[in-house]
């Protein structure tokens, strides 16, 4: 028998903010705009993982290791959350996040060229 653990305050509070942010965003343009400030976190993130990862040498691979893990982490994320249909919008913000970071770690590399 498998004992599911019990939800604390902190994730029902965070299930909660998500599921308001996800009726505001109900409107088109709302949506849209939380989708590129998203875009641009993850571009900023990846852009900036680029260049410190640049500078101090020796962390390359580390730097490397963890950018893999943490999008596969999201994709991961992303196929458990495919099979509601409540949770569109935090599709939608993982999807926009993870192109972001592909974005910035692409852009970073063809500073490298």
């Amino acid at each position: 028998m498998v004992v599911k653990p019990q939800k604390t305050k902190f994730q029902l509070k965070i299930v909660e903010n998500i599921q308001t942010l996800s009726i505001w965003a109900n409107n088109p343009w709302r949506r849209y705009s939380i989708s590129l400030i998203t875009l641009l976190i993850g571009y900023f993130i990846g852009s900036s993982l680029g260049m410190v990862s640049a500078v101090v040498e020796l962390m390359d691979p580390v730097a490397a290791f963890l950018s893999v893990v943490f999008i596969e982490i999201l994709i991961t994320l992303r196929r458990n959350f495919r099979s509601e249909r409540k949770k569109k919008f935090l599709i939608l913000f993982l999807d926009s996040l993870r192109l972001g970071l592909f974005y910035g770690f692409f852009t970073e590399s063809l500073k490298l060229l």
